[in-house]
């Protein structure tokens, strides 16, 4: 039987993840004072640690979802620690979304924790605890913006500025892409609980699969045209300019060779 000082362990903040968010917090303060002898760098510590916070983040709302949904298993598996290395899959929900930035700017989600579904009762709880992961995702792009839609950017440096840009950017591809009703991805976890018992069965084979068919999908120039035009519409209504996501994934990639009007406009 559990203790309360077990009970207290299972919730106890990793200091991984605290290691995690000192990093996000150092660089940031790096990039905004311009400390670093190389901006590149500090921005790409800096959105790569926010992003590593955010996917944390997102599997810990699925996983304290489901724990008042009704999953009393998930504290013991790790999953309220905000530690990402107790994830099922670490590799795909920390180490390949990295990748995927790194290579092409884009937040695909990852994996996800284990919840023992059969333990929670009502279709409404399902669907919320899929939905809980990418609206963490949108909350975490209304934080990063906020600076841009409450029109508060007076004083802020334009290196910060680009970074929050381009870490706003991977929340909102992220949202998007967790909302699709594909299987194996949230959205379609959200639809599944309202789906009949026959439909269920058919689509469960292809939910491996459904990660790879988007990540496919987007190499077609219309579909990425599509979707990187939603995601435009989406940041412009949060008043963020495709030119300063475009200056904050060139500084990103401080290993390329860097845009010299944003070179320009960050040294000033």
């Amino acid at each position: 039987m559990a203790t309360a000082t077990s009970r207290t362990g299972d919730r106890r903040i990793s200091p991984v993840f605290l290691g995690i968010a000192a990093v996000m917090a150092v660089t940031g303060w790096a990039v905004w004072t311009g400390f670093s002898a190389n901006p590149g760098l500090a921005v790409f510590l800096f959105v790569t640690s926010g992003w590593v916070v955010s996917l944390c983040l997102h599997e810990y709302a699925h996983a304290r979802t489901a724990l008042h949904g009704g999953d009393l298993t998930i504290g013991a598996k790790g999953y309220l620690t905000l530690n990402p290395l107790k994830y099922t899959h670490a590799l795909l929900s920390i180490v390949l979304p990295v990748v995927f930035v790194i290579m092409g700017g884009i937040g695909l989600p990852g994996g996800a924790v284990f919840i023992e579904r059969d333990r929670i009762r009502g279709r409404w709880k399902h669907s919320l605890i899929s939905a809980a992961g990418p609206l963490t995702n949108v909350l975490f792009a209304l934080v990063c913006t906020a600076p841009f839609w409450l029109d508060a950017l007076d004083g802020v440096p334009y290196a910060f500025r680009f970074a929050l840009a381009f870490l706003a950017l991977l929340q909102v591809t992220a949202a998007i892409l967790n909302f699709l009703p594909v299987p194996g991805l949230d959205g379609y976890g959200v639809v599944e609980p309202w789906l009949s018992y026959k439909v269920r069965r058919q689509v469960e084979p292809f939910a491996p699969f459904g990660l790879l068919a988007v990540f496919a999908l987007l190499f077609v120039p219309e579909i990425n045209h599509a979707f990187f035009g939603l995601v435009d519409t989406a940041l412009q209504a949060l008043g963020v300019q495709d030119a300063e996501t475009y200056c904050g994934q060139d500084l990103y990639r401080f290993w390329q060779e860097q845009n010299e009007l944003c070179q320009e406009v960050v040294s000033r």
